[in-house]
């Protein structure tokens, strides 16, 4: 149940800005944004220690940042898999999906992906048959594994019922909140962010409730499901703004990356 925030203002100085909130189990190995890529030395994310790629890239000098999330659909072979991190650094590094041929496109899961710089934010749709897609335009955008607002969501489904639960608690309240406009600057992120901070923290929900953004659940037999990180961007043309937190809910656990 990942969730990314967009949030696009072509008139603002800094005209996006893009949020990744990364639920996965809590065991699963990983590493802090830096450049971890040789074969892609000007990329910066946070790198998944099992497969090798990033839920989240990011491109300083382009300035160009990707997420992905994962989708519902057919699920691809296990023979020839490939792991759907590859997609943020090929965004990030502004190759999109063009080289990707329908063959190749197979041997990924379902995914959403983001690829955003100032004047232009995508949204890639692969359901393990068709791919679409489509422009974000001027606004606020959430991004769920159920689709864009979540529009795939499915009545009676648990998961889904947590991300409806989940768009209608914080979405009112993200587009009422002070849109934040970090430029590149050393500021705290508590100043950068404003308003957007508290919300990014939990909004003081229950990690447990249903509708929590920053979701912790032990599911038995020692597995423990949630958000293991949340990352913030802010794309202008004069840079990147770059906060990341692996302290999910703390005011104070943030760390600049860029």
């Amino acid at each position: 149940m990942c969730t990314a925030i967009v949030s696009v203002d072509p008139s603002s100085p800094v005209p996006v800005v893009l949020v990744g909130v990364r639920d996965e189990f809590v065991d699963r190995p990983w590493r802090p944004p830096a450049r971890h890529w040789p074969a892609r030395p000007g990329l910066v994310g946070g790198r998944d220690l099992r497969a090798g790629g990033t839920w989240l890239a990011v491109d300083p000098d382009a300035p160009r940042a990707a997420t992905v999330l994962n989708a519902r659909g057919a699920m691809a072979p296990e023979e020839g898999r490939r792991s759907r991190g590859e997609l943020p650094l090929r965004a990030a590094a502004g190759e999109g999906l063009d080289g990707l041929g329908e063959s190749e496109l197979a041997r990924f899961d379902p995914f959403l992906l983001i690829g955003a710089e100032p004047g232009l934010v995508r949204l890639w749709h692969w359901d393990g048959a068709d791919l679409s897609e489509r422009e974000l335009g001027p606004g606020l955008h959430m991004v769920l594994n159920s689709g864009l607002e979540g529009e795939g969501r499915q009545a009676g489904a648990t998961e889904d019922a947590h991300m409806a639960a989940r768009l209608a608690h914080f979405r009112p309240r993200f587009a009422k909140a002070g849109r934040p406009a970090p430029p590149p600057s050393a500021e705290p992120a508590e100043r950068a962010w404003g308003d957007w901070l508290p919300l990014l923290s939990g909004d003081g929900l229950p990690r447990a409730e249903p509708a929590s953004l920053l979701p912790l659940v032990d599911l038995g037999d020692g597995r423990v499901w949630g958000t293991t990180s949340v990352s913030l961007v802010a794309l202008s043309a004069g840079g990147v703004r770059y906060d990341f937190s692996a302290a999910p809910g703390d005011p104070a656990g943030w760390d600049r990356v860029l």
